[in-house]
């Protein structure tokens, strides 16, 4: 079994928002206060580990008995907080993450809501949502009839959008292809990334770049309202438009530069590389989160799956831009102003080029070892 996400624009009415306002805020709410009664009794116990094993947390249910406005809003959302906040502790005890933290109303409006006994459906032009009922959906695409919803997350952007993101389970074998074509991609702080058969860009537009001026006009005048005042509120909601439009410009040119590479290749290999390091280290910060790498790779790794096609990943270390992809020599040292390759054997090439040839000729190496 597989699962895939369907996101789309909802049109809620007054009184639906203000529902959705208040399951945020309980769902924000119950979270919290689960996470404060964890903090305060690992404190007190902390010393002694069994009886902090046998402590037992309460429920969401149980809060609805101090606080009645809780029963107000959908339960399974609720019950859904309690689940994160354990995912949440699971994931930094095995050290994927860090400590839980509080959750802040400005740092994101959601919640998740299951599937049961038919209270999630859609119809045309619409869903229905516990105790929401039929809210207004913007349907851009069909979402196949073998596909079963499982759960609903309802979000709202800092720009008063909301959207449902609906996500579903099928049965998905994809046939593994064999390797005819393949591709290495350097990452490229100019054009997002350098292929080894053309030696050609994908030629980012650098969104954040182009905004920059507009962007820094609009937080400007943001900086000189009185904060929490009505022009400042409107002018807040400038600059989160703009923040809004640069991210979905990316979001849109990263997937089309996926789907074309994952229907050209059978195979594309990358560089695992630490782009916050990179960032800290040379000062690239805002480059660096401008071409947004990760969610490249991200986009590319299961668009390829879906095919049965393979994104191998070789390691960071391997001095792909030190290598001359003619002769094999490795260079002892290549400072970054140095933008063309040169060879004792006299090749000469593009840096990013010759490095994407190497990345490539070592995936091909490291998959010929499976």
């Amino acid at each position: 079994m597989a699962n895939k996400a369907y996101k789309f624009r909802l049109y809620p009415t007054q009184e639906q928002e203000k529902l959705l306002a208040k399951t945020f805020g309980c769902v924000r709410f119950v979270y919290n206060k689960m996470l404060a009664e964890r903090r305060d009794t690992y404190e007190q116990f902390k010393g002694d580990k069994e009886a902090l094993k046998k402590q037992k947390f309460p429920t969401p249910a149980k809060y609805k008995e101090e606080f009645a406005w809780l029963k107000e809003v959908d339960s399974l959302a609720l019950a859904n907080a309690q689940l994160n906040l354990q995912k949440a502790y699971k994931n930094f005890f095995s050290g994927r993450a860090e400590c839980p933290k509080f959750k802040n109303r400005k740092a994101g409006q959601s919640y998740t809501t299951n599937v049961v006994n038919g209270n999630i459906m859609l119809l045309d032009g619409y869903i229905q949502l516990p105790k929401l009922k039929l809210v207004k959906m913007k349907k851009h695409r069909e979402i196949p009839s073998l596909h079963r919803i499982k759960s609903c997350t309802v979000s709202r952007t800092k720009t008063g959008k909301y959207y449902v993101s609906i996500l579903t389970e099928y049965e998905h074998q994809p046939v593994q292809k064999e390797v005819q074509t393949s591709v290495g991609l350097d990452f490229s702080m100019n054009g997002l990334f350098v292929d080894s058969e053309e030696g050609e860009t994908a030629n980012y537009p650098r969104f954040y770049r182009q905004a920059l001026e507009k962007l820094a006009k609009e937080q400007r005048i943001l900086s000189r309202r009185k904060k929490g005042s009505s022009r400042w509120h409107k002018q807040r909601l400038k600059v989160a438009k703009l923040h809004e439009k640069i991210a979905n410009q990316r979001k849109d040119f990263l997937h089309k530069e996926s789907h074309k590479l994952v229907k050209l290749y059978d195979c594309v290999v990358i560089e695992d590389l630490n782009m916050k390091g990179m960032s800290q280290a040379l000062h690239f910060g805002k480059s660096v989160a401008d071409h947004a790498w990760g969610k490249f790779t991200t986009f590319l790794q299961y668009k390829l799956e879906e095919k049965g096609k393979k994104l191998i990943k070789i390691d960071k270390w391997f001095p792909s831009s030190k290598t001359c992809s003619c002769c094999g020599q490795v260079k002892e040292s290549l400072s970054l102003s140095e933008r063309k390759f040169h060879c004792d054997c006299g090749f000469v090439a593009d840096r990013d080029w010759n490095a994407s040839i190497n990345i490539k000729r070592e995936g091909l190496r490291l998959l010929a070892l499976v």
